[in-house]
């Protein structure tokens, strides 16, 4: 695994966290948290970090808010290794804005999903890309949403590659079939970069060839994460299974918790301040866990911790 900053052009590999938001209400950022949590993850030895996805809970945040956190993690990761910044708002005008921001606060690249209010047809996505990556400042990475027609499809992205700026994918769609017909398209690609999103498929993808994964999870255990890209890239496959086996632990103990599609963050958020990382307020219009969930994910999250040191 090595950072995407050793070389100009070295395609992006390995664990990259897509960070929660830590807020101090909804339009303030826990600030210590979120300085915290940085440390953490890049002690860590994760491969870089995307803020402002779906773990980092974009769609409910304001707009002053998002600029705020793409400055100061800028400035406190100081370039030890990539920021990537999203940039999936539902008006073009914010996308490039925060595009802007970004680049001038010195981030690496861009994180773009297909529009999810309207969903768009193939060739209207493809004809987007086309009008949207000129514009942009960064290099460009595509993201499939979980929960969210419609994904890039396997024809679209052969296409969307040739585009000068963009640079790769990130999956989230949970479709491993899908998954590996892109790994196919990718394997004739060697300066792009693949990654898988749920990392419950991070052992299997990165044995069959993906470059890492953006895996919630790497916010709380980065360092397990990272064990498990490398051993799956090494081709270490006992120890593969036995990383995968922690990982689904953590999935179970602490997404499980509570019903629909927020209880992965809400468990995730509530895991990092039981172990003092950052507050777990959550972004409305959901509400963080209160008992007996808090009490029964603390207890996990200790419990992992110690059984991961």
């Amino acid at each position: 695994m090595h950072h995407a900053s050793e070389a100009p052009g070295a395609p992006l590999r390995g664990i990259i966290p897509p960070l929660v938001t830590p807020l101090a209400d909804r339009s303030t950022l826990d600030l210590p948290g979120l300085e915290r949590l940085t440390e953490h993850v890049i002690g860590g030895g994760v491969h870089g970090i995307f803020i402002l996805g779906t773990t980092g809970e974009a769609p409910g945040l304001g707009a002053a808010l998002k600029h705020e956190l793409v400055r100061r993690i800028c400035s406190s990761v100081a370039r030890r290794v990539p920021v990537l910044v999203g940039i999936s708002e539902t008006a073009i005008t914010e996308s490039l804005a925060i595009a802007e921001k970004a680049h001038r606060c010195g981030a690496d690249a861009l994180v773009l999903a297909p529009p999810y209010y309207f969903p768009a047809t193939q060739s209207e996505l493809l004809d987007y890309l086309e009008r949207l990556a000129p514009q942009l400042p960064l290099p460009l990475f595509l993201y499939n949403l979980p929960y969210r027609p419609p994904v890039f499809a396997p024809e679209t992205v052969r296409q969307a590659m040739t585009i000068p700026g963009i640079a790769g994918l990130k999956d989230s769609s949970g479709d491993m079939c899908y998954f590996q017909k892109l790994r196919a398209l990718f394997a004739e690609l060697p300066h792009a970069s693949l990654f898988i999103g749920p990392e419950q498929l991070l052992a299997e993808s990165v044995l069959t060839g993906a470059h890492g994964g953006v895996c919630a999870g790497a916010n709380l255990f980065p360092k397990l994460y990272v064990a498990l890209c490398q051993a799956a890239a090494s081709g270490d496959l006992p120890r593969t299974v036995e990383l995968h086996g922690k990982v689904m632990e953590v999935c179970r103990l602490i997404y499980e918790a509570g019903q629909g599609a927020s209880s992965v963050i809400k468990g995730l958020k509530c895991a990092l301040a039981s172990l003092g990382l950052c507050s777990d307020i959550m972004a409305e219009p959901f509400q963080r866990f209160a008992e007996p969930e808090r009490s029964r994910i603390a207890e996990a999250a200790q419990s992992l911790k110690a059984s991961l040191e």
